[in-house]
């Protein structure tokens, strides 16, 4: 295989095809997918042995691994990332690396005002990647659905809930029944016998991954509902369960992740909702609803 003549679609393929193997994989190679799946960026420029350590498993892991997804070995498969990321520098989207370097170059121990930068500007980071890789399909795929249904059920618990009450304060704007699951209570179960077919979960959770959440998310599917995910990972348990999953990676900053991408996230999925919801006839009109959309959209 010539690297050179690698589509740009090469990389985007390859994980979806990880993603989609990811269930038969042994825990070792799942290790590995997770580790890909969420570090495009670093795999072109890591020798083998750090890539290995990084996923913390053996070098012949790494290879099996290549080799499992077609490539002769590590070589060609970190070729392909390296490319791709040769494409994206060329085109002028360093910003990402740019400001990455800048925080890690640091030697001394920040000032308070240098950690509320940093924070910031990884929160930045996160934007601009949600922007670059927002799975365009899923997103157009998740309004749709939420569009069509009568009734909407929210879970998340934990870093996660905060995004869960935004969409339940945004959605009661519209005359969808909106329920907010108590994922902090034994009640959750009991709401979820109200769950009904073509009903729409939205389930927010985020490595490592609540578990009351997930449960919930997987009785909302047995009971015949669609579920949209948001998600850090298209191989996270809430994904492989999703109809659609949105992802939305978290930078870190002093060992804080932000919330600023999922939550931008939410808010573009409400606002493409309520703009889908006033073009199709369905808008409720309320004046602090109806009055914030332009009349006639292009």
């Amino acid at each position: 295989m010539k690297t050179a003549a690698l589509p740009q679609s090469t990389v985007e393929e390859t994980i979806r095809r990880i993603e989609q193997e990811y269930e038969s994989l042994s825990k070792q190679l799942q290790a590995i997918a997770r580790y890909v799946e969420k570090n495009r960026d670093h795999i072109g420029i890591e020798g083998i042995r750090e890539f290995a350590q990084q996923c913390g498993v053996q070098p012949s892991a790494v290879v099996r691994f290549s080799k499992r997804f077609g490539f002769s070995g590590f070589s060609e498969l970190q070729a392909m990332f390296r490319e791709n990321l040769s494409r994206q520098l060329a085109s002028g989207s360093s910003y990402t690396a740019r400001i990455r370097n800048a925080i890690t170059s640091e030697s001394h121990s920040p000032s308070h005002v240098e950690v509320a930068k940093d924070f910031l500007e990884q929160s930045i980071v996160g934007m601009q990647e949600l922007q670059d890789s927002m799975d365009l399909s899923a997103f157009q795929n998740a309004v749709e659905l939420l569009t069509k249904t009568d009734c909407v059920w929210i879970a998340a618990s934990h870093r996660s809930f905060p995004i869960a009450a935004y969409l339940e304060y945004a959605l009661q704007h519209t005359d969808k029944r909106v329920i907010l699951v108590d994922t902090m209570s034994s009640m959750r179960m009991g709401q979820m016998h109200s769950v009904r077919k073509g009903d729409v979960m939205l389930a927010i959770s985020f490595l490592p991954y609540a578990e009351e959440t997930l449960v919930v998310a997987r009785n909302a599917v047995e009971r015949g509902a669609h579920l949209v995910a948001i998600t850090d990972s298209g191989l996270s348990p809430l994904a492989q369960l999703a109809n659609e999953a949105l992802v939305a990676h978290e930078n870190t900053s002093s060992g804080f992740r932000s919330l600023c991408s999922a939550m931008g996230l939410a808010q573009s999925l409400f606002v493409a909702l309520a703009y889908s919801l006033e073009l199709s006839g369905q808008s409720p009109h309320y004046p602090h609803f109806a009055g914030s959309l332009p009349v006639h959209v292009n």
